[in-house]
C-alpha cells in the first residue's frame, strides 16, 4: 500500500451502533493500508441556532460536550480495535453528509454506517450513506451486513471506466487482506429493440457467454502484473447484476462496485447496481467513483 501521500481513512460518527461498527471497520482498514484514521462528527446544531451549552449546574453538559464525548468514545474504540494506528477526532459544524463530502477530496477512503441516529427505521440504507456514495471524490465504504475475515473480495465488472477503477480498488484491497479476488460480470440475454418488440432474439448461449467472458478478461488485463501474488477468479454469469452481486455477498468479505455502470443514464449520480448493493448486500460495500 502506498501511504506516502499521508491521506487518511475518514470515518463519520454520530453515536449510533452502526457508526461504531463503521469505526471498527475503518480502524481495521487504516491499519491494513498503513494510514492514519480521522474520526469526524458533523455538528448540525449551530446551523439551527440551538443553544450549545447547558445552564449552570445542569447534569450531563451541553450539546457540544455530548458531541465531544461521542467523538472521544469513537477514538477510543478505534484505538482498541487497531492498536498502534494514529487516530485523531474532530467536530465540524455542518450537516453529516456535507461534512463527510468536504473530507473526500483529500481522504484515501470514507467509511460510514449504513444508517445513523437520524435514519428512519424502515430505510435499509440511510440518506447520508446514499448522498456520500453519490457525490464522493474518493472510495466510500459502507459498513453493512456481516463482517467476515474469510471469503473473497467481490468486484462487479461491466467494462466501463468506473468499473476499471473499482477493479483496481478491489485488487488493492484483496491484496492487503491476503485473500482472493472474485471478478463477476453479469449479463442478460439479448432482446429485440424494435418498436413495441422486446422479445428475446434467437442466439447461441455458448457464443454469448464466450463474448461476455472476453469482456471480463479484457477488463482484468494487466492485473496479474500489478498484483502478482493475487489470486483472481473471473466469472461471467447470466442474470441481473444486482441479484448476482447480492448472492455473492453472502460469502464475501467485501463487495466493490463502480458508482455508475455502462448503460446507466448519465444523469444518475449513483447507478442501479451500486444502489442495489448498498441496499441488499450481506457484507460491507465499497462504492468507487472518479473525481468530479
Amino acid at each position: 500500500m502506498n501511504s506516502s501521500d499521508g491521506a487518511a481513512v475518514v470515518v463519520g460518527v454520530d453515536g449510533s451502533e452502526p457508526a461504531l461498527r463503521a469505526v471498527r471497520l475503518a480502524a481495521t482498514e487504516a491499519a491494513r493500508r498503513q494510514r492514519p484514521l480521522r474520526v469526524v462528527h458533523g455538528f448540525v446544531w449551530p446551523l439551527l441556532h440551538v443553544p450549545l451549552t447547558a445552564p449552570a449546574g445542569a447534569p450531563g453538559g451541553g450539546l457540544r460536550d455530548q458531541a465531544e464525548q461521542l467523538v472521544s468514545a469513537a477514538v477510543a474504540e478505534a484505538e482498541a480495535t487497531a492498536p498502534g494506528i494514529r487516530v485523531s477526532g474532530e467536530i465540524i459544524d455542518g450537516e453529516a453528509a456535507a461534512v463527510l463530502l468536504g473530507e473526500t477530496p483529500t481522504a484515501a477512503l470514507i467509511v460510514l454506517g449504513d444508517r445513523g441516529l437520524g435514519g428512519f427505521s424502515a430505510l435499509v440504507v440511510g440518506s447520508v450513506a446514499i448522498q456520500v456514495a453519490s457525490y464522493a471524490d474518493c472510495p466510500v465504504l459502507v459498513a453493512r451486513g456481516t463482517f467476515r475475515t474469510d471469503g473473497p473480495v467481490v468486484v462487479g465488472v461491466d467494462g466501463s471506466e468506473l468499473s476499471a477503477l473499482a477493479i483496481e480498488f478491489a485488487a488493492e484491497t484483496a491484496a492487503a487482506r491476503d485473500t482472493d479476488l472474485l471478478a463477476l460480470h453479469a449479463y442478460r440475454h439479448p432482446v429485440s429493440t424494435g418498436p413495441g418488440d422486446m422479445q428475446p432474439l434467437v442466439y447461441d448461449p455458448a457464443q454469448l457467454h464466450g463474448e461476455e467472458d472476453r469482456v471480463l478478461a479484457e477488463s482484468l488485463a494487466g492485473l496479474g502484473d500489478r498484483y502478482p501474488q493475487l489470486r483472481v477468479t473471473r466469472r461471467a454469469v447470466r442474470g441481473r447484476p444486482g441479484r448476482v452481486l447480492t448472492e455473492a455477498s453472502r460469502t464475501a468479505q467485501l463487495v466493490v462496485v463502480g458508482g455508475q455502470g455502462r448503460g446507466e443514464f448519465t444523469g444518475l449520480l449513483l447507478g442501479s447496481v451500486s444502489q442495489s448493493a448498498l441496499h441488499h448486500a450481506d457484507c460491507p460495500v465499497a462504492v468507487v467513483r472518479g473525481p468530479r
